[in-house]
């Protein structure tokens, strides 16, 4: 026991050490935000304790060199008169006053029994100036961006637009211009279906495959429409070229297997030599589980067929018609069916023999059920392929 709680001493002093190292080693390569966050967590438990006080020596260094470095840059970048510098201005303000909030719980802090001073500073109004000038800037900067038709550039104001959204909501018309955005930096793309099996495809696989809202795409800068809309001008053009149709043949697959065990049928009185019953130690009669072997003949019938349907998915630029991406697809739905019959003594069977008897033959799908159900692996191909291209320009 003594060993072990040496042990566990040992490797609590081990890493306790090793973090003090950790935050040492952020405060001297100036990375005084990380030397604070481990810093806190630490004193977040016990905060008096002796072997902590250097955390909160090493917290107030972190602290105080942070702080300086912050308004220094902050004074340097206003010199600079650039207004692509206010959100640095702006978010450097809110750093200053979001690292005194996370140590303020912790105070009062002390060492040695002294109580150490961490000088705050109210930064609610510089925020408010600061925010107020970035503001400014990006919406103005949102509205020149929205002069563009190229839509990259107006997925750039949309993306400006956002920040100023996320720091000042509901600035000016900040939302009617997001909304704007990105209506406006929308990739279109009409889908057709090609069909060169020399085979009828089900209109209702065609309708399902096209029914986009069944897909739960997760595309924001990307719109698929089944039917064109004369209002909007697509961008590009996506294929689903279906080169071949398989079916095999119906086909009955039986083989037989014989089932045999031992099982307990009943008991019967154990005897002596003479043909008299034994009793036990109580004078009861002692008796014997009947031990008898069992077997039964189970014929498993599978039904068995395949559909397969192989093609690509093509992309297009309209506006180059040139071919941007080609991707195979193959999908495959099996239909299989198994049942079985038995002669016999049906306690031999195992429990898979129990479980398919109460299943029965049934009709083979015909050769369009076939195509439809392979339709709902081809439609999440299809929206796997969706879901990881992006469309490049």
């Amino acid at each position: 026991m003594k060993k072990f709680l040496l042990l566990s001493f040992f490797v609590i002093s081990l890493l306790a050490c090793n973090t003090r190292k950790q935050v040492e080693k952020a405060v001297s390569y100036g990375n005084y935000d990380q030397a604070i966050s481990t810093a806190i967590k630490k004193l977040s438990t016990n905060k008096n304790a002796k072997r902590k006080q250097n955390y909160v020596l090493m917290l107030r260094d972190a602290y105080i060199k942070a702080t300086q470095r912050d308004l220094e840059t902050i004074e340097h970048l206003k010199k600079d008169s650039n207004p692509e510098m206010f959100r640095d201005i702006f978010e450097l303000y809110v750093n200053l006053d979001s690292r005194q909030e996370s140590i303020k719980p912790l105070l009062p802090l002390a060492v040695a029994g002294k109580e150490i001073t961490l000088n705050f500073n109210n930064y609610s109004s510089e925020i408010v100036v600061a925010r107020d000038n970035v503001s400014n800037y990006i919406y103005e900067k949102s509205i020149d961006l929205l002069e563009s038709d190229n839509k990259l550039t107006i997925r750039e104001a949309y993306n400006e637009l956002r920040y100023l959204d996320n720091i000042n909501p509901n600035y000016e018309d900040t939302r009617d211009l997001l909304e704007e955005a990105h209506q406006r930096g929308m990739d279109y793309v009409i889908v057709s279906i090609n069909n060169d099996t020399q085979q009828v495809i089900p209109a209702r696989l065609e309708e399902e495959l096209l029914n986009f809202d069944t897909y739960g795409l997760n595309k924001f800068w990307s719109t698929y429409h089944a039917n064109k809309n004369p209002k909007l001008k697509y961008d590009f053009a996506m294929q689903l070229n279906l080169r071949g149709i398989n079916i095999s043949p119906e086909r009955i697959k039986e083989r037989e297997i014989i089932r045999e065990r031992e099982i307990v049928d009943g008991w019967e009185y154990k005897l002596d030599r003479n043909g008299n019953v034994l009793k036990d130690s109580l004078g009861n009669d002692i008796k014997l589980d009947k031990i008898i072997n069992v077997r039964c003949i189970v014929k498993e019938v599978t039904q068995f067929k395949t559909s397969q349907v192989v093609g690509n998915v093509v992309y297009l630029d309209l506006q180059s018609n040139q071919v941007l991406d080609t991707f195979p697809i193959d999908s495959n739905f099996v239909f299989e069916n198994i049942f079985v019959r038995i002669r016999g003594d049906k306690r031999a069977l195992i429990k898979e023999d129990r479980l398919l008897l109460n299943n029965r033959r049934v009709p083979f799908p015909s050769n369009e059920q076939m195509v439809f159900d392979t339709g709902e692996d081809l439609k999440l191909r299809l929206k796997q392929i969706i879901n990881s291209y992006s469309i490049t320009r």
